[in-house]
């Protein structure tokens, strides 16, 4: 609740300033009068002008939001899952549609496909939403799917070359009750190549096993339409 007071305040006095900036000249009044200087602000209370900045920072689109938004367009996938590392992985087909959103500060994926989990291919959607948040340094994400009622939650790091985007999740596991992970890792062996490769705690508990691989293939880049510019 203060975050959002102290915001709101920011916004009303922005306003303000604009509202006095866009008055028309009076002509009996030709010079305008000396700015006061600005009253320190009161104890307690926060530094608009700091606050203000602090806040437009933290929106401003940046080079790692470039490296999402290189990845808009369709993805052609070929997946592998497997639910024993030592049985065959059982392989399938899905289709991933990524769209830069809200001014290029977000990414978009929808995914379509047959997966095949053991019993037989079965209609799959997923949906997730791909960010790097200024302020933590971190790339985050959300993912929901078909399979389940959880919204999975992912932080995320890129390597220094640009080509691995590493994501980490814990969620609660629908079987024991108990907390668990998975781990994501996406190479990008080209501008229109791309692994993503999935693992979770082994068999045994141990240590972790590869659940899924999907070997991606750009099929068409974003429309003109919907490219953004981040330069704003």
């Amino acid at each position: 609740m203060a975050v959002a007071a102290k915001l709101a305040s920011a916004c009303v006095i922005g306003a303000l300033i604009a509202a006095a900036v866009a008055q028309p000249g009076s002509d009996k009044h030709p010079a305008a009068a000396p700015k006061a200087p600005e009253a320190p602000a009161a104890a307690g209370q926060p530094d608009m002008a700091a606050m203000m900045a602090a806040w437009e920072a933290a929106a401003k689109p940046g080079k790692m939001h470039e490296h999402l938004a290189k990845g808009a367009g369709t993805w052609e996938g070929s997946v592998k899952m497997w639910m024993d590392p030592s049985a065959p992985p059982t392989e399938s087909k899905c289709t991933t549609v990524m769209t830069s959103v809200m001014g290029g500060r977000f990414v978009k994926g929808e995914t379509k496909g047959n997966f095949d989990m053991g019993g037989g291919p079965a209609p799959f959607e997923g949906f997730g939403i791909y960010g790097y948040n200024n302020t933590t340094k971190q790339f985050e994400s959300t993912w929901c799917d078909n399979l389940g009622t959880c919204m999975m939650h992912f932080t995320g790091s890129l390597s220094e070359d640009g080509k691995v985007l590493t994501w980490n999740s814990k969620f609660i596991d629908p079987m024991s009750g108990q907390e668990t992970w998975m781990r994501e890792v996406e190479t990008h062996s080209g501008p229109d190549s791309m692994k993503l490769e999935m693992y979770g705690p082994s068999m045994d508990g141990k240590g972790e096993m590869k659940v899924m691989e999907i070997n991606y293939t750009r099929v068409a880049k974003a429309t003109a339409a919907s490219k953004t510019d981040l330069s704003k």
